[in-house]
């Protein structure tokens, strides 16, 4: 019913690492970019908080920025999770689990 579930494992991972997401925090004073396979890729911080030297804030802002981009990866893979499931279902199943 389900095929080949490690190459659909494969699949949905190949598709989830071309997913890119970015999150922001401080009114993007930081920007991290990453993928839905969970991959930070960049970080960026803007000169003008540099320039602040308020070490306080540039870490709790990347906690918020990272702590974003996580949920937004979490999100991602369970909506990529779900149309996979989907589509490995038989015609008229696709209810099963809610959907």
């Amino acid at each position: 019913m389900f095929g080949n579930l490690e190459e659909q494992q494969a699949k949905m991972a190949a598709k989830l690492a071309e997913i890119k997401l970015n999150a922001e925090a401080g009114d993007g004073s930081i920007k991290i970019d990453g993928n839905a396979a969970g991959l930070i890729e960049n970080v960026s911080i803007s000169q003008t908080l540099v320039d602040s030297g308020d070490k306080e804030q540039i870490e709790d802002l990347m906690v918020i920025a990272v702590n974003r981009l996580f949920e937004l990866i979490k999100k991602t893979e369970a909506a990529e999770a779900n149309s996979l499931l989907k589509d490995m279902l038989p015609p008229g199943m696709d209810g099963l689990f809610g959907g």
